[in-house]
């Protein structure tokens, strides 16, 4: 929380200021440290529209990417750990990234090391992220951790984007495709089925299909909204369950398209970062467990644990993974050849990047592929409600005839 202070320095001079701690004996405590008697320390009462808006503030990917990145630099240039946080404090833009390094630098400034002190924010710094740390620390070369914790992350976020704008079309076309046939439904087509009936025009079955989907959207749309509100919330409530987010995901690597682009995504994730850990000298079994969290799949997930105690009874990784069909040959070889030539870390960086330029690959075929057969769908829709609307016409003109 934050909170302010009032406090007398040892010369008996009056300092005013705002401190991130628990509660205000922490506060305390952290004050007497800096050689300052507290006077008054009090919560910061915000109003509740800056408190609203606050949420929506929040510590963003690129701004850890970018922390991370200078920390790295200037830690290189020759700069203390401590003088690069004062610096980055100031040129720091978003609220909340700057309200943690500021606790960052109250946490270091107090004798706790700096893995310690971003460990306090599990929702900004992932458990990685802390762990590469806390091995940057031991290691002495937390600067050059830093640098590849940069470049891991942007390729983290380069590789999502990268999916994320191959899919956006696709999903913008069914956005608008469902809009445009709830407008059919709601509004034109009740009109129209008005004046078949006065016309006392027969309908022929692609008509009354349609008519049908009509009268039940205006009739029973709260049936509708309810039972898919239920569902979406009995799925959510069911997938976070072992037995349920094991079947999901099971299910999702196998899909026809999606399922090969979301298993070499996660392969691309899982071998960077135990490159990555392996790399920064953490231990083999706990650089595989940490690398288990971050799979995104429960199926790798459980695979990876289970290599990890194969591994602490000291079984290769190589040998370990080879046990598992989710793990391709190529991955199996390059793990068994960095184990032997004593690059492991290379090796899985090297795997990462031909994992990366797949998805990247896929990507693009996904892309071609789906456009025109979302195309087909989109006319084999709009012909079918043309057709539904036109023929009862047609037929009543040809009777006129």
């Amino acid at each position: 929380m934050k909170l302010t202070y009032k406090a007398t320095s040892k010369e008996g001079k009056i300092i005013e200021g705002e401190i991130d701690a628990k509660d205000i004996q922490e506060a305390a405590y952290y004050i007497r440290n800096r050689g300052m008697l507290p006077i008054r320390i009090e919560p910061v009462h915000n109003d509740e529209l800056t408190g609203f808006l606050s949420q929506f503030n929040n510590v963003r990917h690129q701004d850890i990417i970018l922390f991370t990145r200078q920390l790295s630099s200037m830690l290189t240039s020759g700069l203390t750990l401590m003088q690069a946080l004062g610096i980055l404090k100031e040129q720091i833009e978003n609220p909340k990234m700057k309200e943690v390094v500021l606790g960052i630098i109250a946490d270091v400034q107090d004798g706790k090391t700096f893995s310690s002190a971003i460990g306090k924010y599990p929702k900004v710094f992932s458990k990685i992220y802390i762990s590469l740390i806390r091995a940057g620390e031991s290691s002495g070369f937390l600067d050059k951790i830093l640098l590849r914790l940069a470049d891991n992350l942007e390729k983290d976020q380069k590789l999502k984007g990268t999916i994320r704008s191959a899919l956006m079309y696709p999903v913008i076309i069914v956005i608008l495709m469902v809009v445009v046939m709830g407008v059919m439904m709601i509004f034109v087509i009740p009109q129209l089925t008005v004046l078949y009936q006065n016309l006392g025009i027969s309908l022929p079955l692609p008509t009354q299909i349609i008519v049908g989907i009509s009268n039940f959207t205006i009739n029973f749309w709260p049936l509708v909204i309810g039972a898919t509100g239920i569902a979406i919330f009995g799925y959510n409530r069911w997938v976070k369950t072992d037995s349920g987010e094991l079947l999901h995901d099971d299910f999702v690597i196998k899909l026809p398209v999606f399922g090969p682009l979301i298993e070499k995504s996660v392969l691309t994730e899982v071998t960077r970062t135990l490159g990555l850990l392996i790399g920064a000298g953490t231990l083999v079994v706990q650089a595989v467990e940490e690398t288990a969290d971050i799979a995104g799949n429960k199926i790798y997930k459980n695979a990876l644990l289970d290599i990890s105690k194969r591994v602490e009874k000291g079984v290769s990784i190589g040998d370990g993974l080879a046990i598992y069909p989710i793990f391709p040959p190529i991955l199996v070889q390059m793990v068994k050849i960095g184990e032997q030539t004593g690059k492991l870390d290379e090796s899985l960086m090297k795997v990462s990047e031909y994992f990366e330029r797949e998805v990247e690959g896929s990507v693009k075929t996904l892309t071609t592929a789906l456009e025109p057969f979302i195309m087909v769908i989109l006319g084999v829709s709009v012909a079918f409600l043309i057709i539904s609307i036109i023929t009862p016409i047609y037929n009543l003109t040809s009777n006129i005839q």
